[in-house]
């Protein structure tokens, strides 16, 4: 396997992964020139292969090594030995994916990379070609295996209307679509080149409180949330009161008791009776219906918590 078209770039190394910018779908502009993948539900995943080491490193750079063994033996089994991929750790349900399974998986549960670019390979900086070349050059990576893949896959590339794949996405039960220019190359950084269109808003948001159970719930009631504005101060954007399975309430009441505090870390007032506060180190995704026009979540439920997104990064996403 060769990759003659880049430039000698020494041994493979991470770097920071290119992030999709959020478009609302009638801004998307022209499909022309564009390529479409399902939006997964997972962690990203900056894969490193040199010689005998593989490394699997998440966006910011914390190790996924030794928390997903079979997916860094899977990788050791291509025929090349210098390589770094960009994918996305995922655990499936059926066709879809659960990002609470790959949290906490069961005995029959097997975690998969879903590679879709290749920044890297045989000594050689890939990121200057097309996104075309560059998956390519994966996808002829992936298909000459020394043994079986099992564990890591090549990413589905869709073509056609974007309002087309979008509803069948939709459909289908995906999170949505991430649109990428196919000429283009592959920049660190949040890009106009790649873009997310979802069939449900979501973010990722940090949890700074909760209030008591009611009824014959466990743990907590509810969680509250926010995000923190370009002057560094975490606004509130609303209570979080659904999504939750008994194992995940027991897990984030212990987990925000260890980080309880006396004083509202939010910069705004929130009048919610009987509050507790935590210091904001955790952040979870949240599904919403939308903004309101007080910066309140409508309809938010909880999905999963994100490690791999430090709070202090975590801004309200804009489309466009």
């Amino acid at each position: 396997m060769r990759g003659d078209e880049p430039a000698p770039a020494g041994p493979a190394h991470w770097v920071p992964p290119m992030l999709a910018r959020l478009v609302a779908p009638d801004q998307h502009g022209s499909p022309g020139g564009w390529q479409y993948e399902r939006k997964l539900d997972g962690l990203r995943c900056i894969a490193v292969r040199n010689g005998p080491r593989v490394e699997l490193w998440s966006r910011n750079h914390l190790s996924y090594t030794d928390r997903f063994p079979g997916v860094a033996s899977a990788l050791l089994g291509l025929g090349a030995d210098d390589f770094a991929l960009d994918g996305e750790l995922v655990a499936f349900e059926g066709r879809s994916t659960s990002f609470a399974r790959l949290q906490r998986p069961g005995p029959a549960d097997s975690p998969v990379l879903v590679a879709f670019d290749l920044l890297h390979l045989l000594g050689r900086d890939t990121t200057a070609l097309s996104l075309r070349e560059r998956q390519d050059l994966l996808r002829r990576l992936l298909a000459e295996p020394a043994q079986p893949l099992g564990a890591v896959e090549m990413v589905e590339v869709l073509e056609g209307d974007p309002a087309v794949l979008l509803r069948r996405a939709c459909d289908a039960g995906w999170e949505g679509l991430v649109a990428k220019r196919r000429d283009a190359p592959y920049r660190s950084g949040r890009s106009p080149e790649w873009q997310k269109l979802k069939c449900r808003a979501s973010q990722e948001l940090v949890i700074a409180g909760w209030t008591e159970p009611t009824g014959t719930r466990s743990g907590l009631g509810a969680l509250l949330v926010g995000y923190y504005d370009g002057e560094g101060r975490l606004r509130y954007a609303g209570k979080v009161g659904t999504g939750f399975d008994e194992p995940t309430l027991r897990y984030l009441h212990s987990e925000l008791t260890a980080r309880e505090q006396s004083r509202s870390p939010f910069a705004d007032p929130v009048a919610v009776k009987g509050a507790h506060w935590a210091r904001p180190e955790l952040v979870g995704a949240v599904s919403f219906g939308e903004w309101t026009a007080a910066g309140r979540l409508r309809h938010p439920s909880f999905q999963a918590l994100r490690p791999d997104k430090p709070a202090s990064e975590v801004r309200r996403e804009v489309q466009g």
